[in-house]
């Protein structure tokens, strides 16, 4: 894929060796990636060893252990992960973009470095029972007490919640929604491993605060600024999303064409059907054209334009294609594709979580219909 991120020659040497390199590590460790999957169990060694080779820290400058690149080489990563069933690190990309636009100086020399090589895992607390999308139903607290906050609240639905060395949690203050970087190894805090139908190998936990006290230096960015610094790294978190949406749907597809290549159905091959054909045709456009929207709006970050709309698209169309993509597959291989121990329920899991994860469809959808009904979106039309 990546039909525009390929008209740069180095970037798409670049693509080229990240991918190979991304298949053989998938490729040396499928047994024990699968493993700790079914067991829904975190392999912090391989996570440590994909920071190690600087997968964990695309958006990081080089001096921060990082790899020093942008939102094009975060998507081409998190497309090859979710295409090799690999650890995610999608958490960890969006810690880092909080640390570079809000962090201080203090904040970024703790955290930064660890976070992007692997040595910190990190997670963010915001999902709520009863808020979900909507921070104005947001219960947690957070309370001056004098030249600290006391944080108050309980979280779900949080990746690495319980494997994690430091958390951001957000809370609502006095001032308004605020975030704090909460280390995990304070006293008042629990976490109870829940269990996902999928994205297992950053299994979910829900995580509790009970009046844990922190320092005003943990505060990221201003008082009441909560809603500001979430805005400006899941503009850019949901081309991870749309990224590893696509890869998912390759893996799919790619198995499956492999395995119907090779099956007879009487005198013919199954690939060799014309319904067949028209099945993957159409999983192949649907991907093809969410790589497009998601290369787009890579490309357009690296601009500085605005990117909500665009990013909202390619995670729309990325659903569509990762659905279709792996419906086709099971069409591919039939009853192959019903048991444990081939992936495609797996993958199915994968991408009904990451349909959900930062913001549904129906979200998306209620985005793009604002953006088209209002005057200037008309201008998209045209």
């Amino acid at each position: 894929m990546y039909p525009i991120l390929r008209t740069d020659p180095p970037m798409s040497a670049w693509i080229e060796r990240t991918a190979a390199d991304l298949a053989a590590f998938g490729e040396e460790h499928r047994t024990e990636l699968d493993i700790a999957n079914r067991a829904n169990r975190f392999p912090r060694e391989l996570y440590a060893e994909l920071g190690r080779r600087g997968y964990l820290g695309p958006l990081v400058p080089t001096e921060w252990g990082g790899l020093g690149g942008g939102v094009a080489e975060y998507s081409v990563i998190a497309e090859e992960v979710g295409r090799h069933g690999l650890v995610s690190g999608q958490i960890a990309a969006q810690g880092q973009r909080w640390l570079l636009d809000w962090g201080t100086a203090e904040q970024q020399e703790r955290w930064l470095r660890g976070i992007a090589t692997g040595e910190i895992v990190f997670s963010e607390c915001i999902s709520e029972k009863n808020a979900g999308s909507s921070f104005k139903a947001m219960a947690s607290t957070a309370v001056r007490d004098g030249e600290d906050w006391i944080l108050t609240g309980s979280k779900t639905h949080i990746n690495l919640g319980a494997d994690c060395d430091v958390t951001l949690f957000y809370a609502v203050a006095e001032e308004g929604l605020t975030c704090f970087l909460v280390d995990m190894t304070l006293p008042g805090i629990r976490t109870h491993v829940t269990r996902a139908i999928g994205l297992r190998l950053i299994r979910t936990a829900d995580v509790v605060l009970d009046e844990v006290r922190v320092p005003d230096a943990a505060r990221l960015g201003p008082a009441g600024g909560g809603l500001q610094t979430f805005l400006s790294t899941f503009n850019i978190s949901r081309l991870g999303n749309a990224s590893e949406l696509i890869g998912l749907g390759r893996r799919s597809l790619e198995l499956g064409l492999r395995y119907a290549g090779q099956r007879q159905v009487g005198d013919q091959l199954v690939t060799d059907f014309q319904g067949i054909q028209w099945t993957v045709a159409d999983a192949w456009t649907a991907l093809q054209a969410a790589s497009l929207a998601r290369d787009d709006a890579a490309l357009a970050h690296a601009r500085g334009e605005d990117l909500a709309l665009r990013t909202t698209t390619a995670k729309r169309l990325a659903i569509t294609a990762a659905e279709r993509a792996n419906d086709a597959a099971y069409s591919l291989v039939g009853g192959h594709g019903l048991y444990h121990d081939t992936p495609y329920t797996d993958i199915d899991n994968d991408i009904k979580v990451l349909k959900v994860a930062g913001g549904s469809a129906e979200i998306m959808n209620n985005y793009i219909a604002r953006c088209v009904l209002r005057d200037e979106g008309h201008e998209g039309l045209a």
